[in-house]
């Protein structure tokens, strides 16, 4: 193990680069700078790293004072450059991992940001990548670049994995409350990585190798599609046998062990949870293993804005085509500012088909995406009175559901915000 970098992570006077400022980039540079590290943010987004040298945050977790405050002290820096690898002692990747199509990793991100580290590839150099994929993707990605250099991994440089955790809007558990795995090519990597991680948070556990780690994240978010995907089913079901839903997860709640709650909904968002699972699911499927579970959980959640479309469709009747819907949420989840693969858009995105739709989300005033161009309503009285149903897509807490019950016809709630209301007036999913 490099008793050069080891001295310097010791000693805080590591650079750290992290490459892709994100969601999980950004606060994990912040919280390296936070220690007295000197961190180099690199993105390829001209407007984002513009964004952080006039110190204004884009995402939910990091505020403009925190990005001023390091940059002030000359601990972060941002930049479009890769030229800062130069020097670096420590590089983090944390670019996006999409689906290029159904079922179908893009892993270009990854790939562009390793060969840009190759260039600078020296001695001591630890690397780790945190982007979500799919096991065999360090080993068999990473470093066939990385060997060009001809310098030997476990002696020369250190390549490790690390899965992202990343809660977006968690303010229980920030970057630094969140366990950190960590699994290296050698033994001697791992060390590395888990002394890196270990300076900004309290415990790392290490795992024998990078396939281990990767599938690690793999099966935290399989857990959680798999299960989501039940419960959206059982919710159905109950739909069906006239059960309340909420109330039998209530009731099973109860038991001190062998259960779990989840909660049904409209499926599932952001990043990880829609995508992470299909990575394992297409790789399993290069070992002629077919992951029953994931593909169906994944189908039955896809399937959620088609089914919450029928049940409005039933509350309304024959009204339904010539109705005015009131969508309250649209992003993927509560309280925070975050589209990606919201399926309270895809639901709007239904709605409009069929019917007149407007919608309210005091995180999104406006909204431009895919071929939706619409402008959020002012949440009043009057307002809320137009509209023939009123579906509550995101349960955000600034909103206010007492002025809603008072005077909305009909609402549909996916999110169960009225528990506590009996009224012919509120159907829940």
């Amino acid at each position: 193990m490099s008793t050069k970098l080891t001295n310097k992570l010791k000693n805080k006077k590591a650079h750290i680069a992290v490459i892709g400022l994100g969601y999980v980039g950004l606060p994990l540079a912040l919280a390296f700078a936070k220690k007295g590290f000197r961190v180099t943010g690199i993105d390829t987004d001209t407007q984002r790293v513009g964004r952080i040298h006039n110190a204004e945050s884009y995402i939910t977790d990091v505020s403009g004072r925190e990005i001023a405050d390091m940059v002030r002290k000359d601990r972060f820096h941002a930049s479009v450059d890769f030229n800062s690898l130069a020097d670096a002692d420590a590089v983090i990747i944390c670019v996006p991992t999409p689906l290029r199509r159904k079922y179908t990793p893009d892993i270009s991100y990854i790939v562009s940001a390793v060969k840009s580290v190759a260039k600078y590839l020296h001695k001591d150099m630890l690397i780790v990548l945190e982007s979500t994929t799919y096991p065999g993707t360090t080993r068999e990605l990473m470093m066939p670049e990385l060997k060009k250099s001809g310098l030997k991994v476990g002696r020369d440089f250190f390549v490790a994995f690390s899965p992202e955790r990343i809660d977006p809007g968690n303010k229980s558990f920030d970057v630094t409350r969140i366990p950190k795995v960590v699994g290296g090519m050698t033994a001697a990597c791992t060390k590395l990585s888990g002394l890196l991680y270990s300076q900004i948070i309290k415990k790392v556990h290490e795992v024998s190798s990078c396939e281990s780690a990767e599938m690690t994240k793999l099966l935290e978010n399989s857990f959680r599609i798999v299960n989501i995907g039940w419960i959206n089913e059982i919710a159905q079901m109950c739909h069906a046998l006239h059960i309340d839903v909420w109330e039998v997860i209530e009731a099973a709640k109860t038991k001190p062990f062998g259960f779990m709650p989840f909660y049904p909904g409209l499926g599932v968002g952001g990043h990880c949870i829609p995508e992470d699972p299909l990575y394992l699911y297409w790789k399993a499927k290069h070992y002629d293993f077919s992951c029953k579970f994931i593909k169906l959980a994944a189908d039955t959640n896809t399937n959620m804005p088609a089914y919450a479309v029928t049940r409005i469709k039933e509350m309304l009747g024959k009204s339904f085509k010539k109705a005015k819907v009131l969508v309250l949420g649209v992003t993927y989840k509560k309280d925070v500012k975050d589209l990606r693969k919201s399926p309270a858009i895809r639901l709007v995105e239904l709605l409009t088909k069929e019917t007149k739709v407007d919608y309210y989300d005091p995180f999104i005033p406006f909204l431009k995406y895919n071929s939706l161009d619409l402008t959020g309503i002012e949440l009043t009285a009057a307002n809320i009175k137009k509209y023939n149903a009123v579906v509550v897509a995101v349960d955000h807490t600034a909103v206010n559901y007492e002025l809603i019950f008072k005077n909305a016809r009909l609402i549909f709630d996916t999110r169960n915000v009225y528990k506590l209301k009996s009224d012919p007036k509120v159907a829940k999913l």
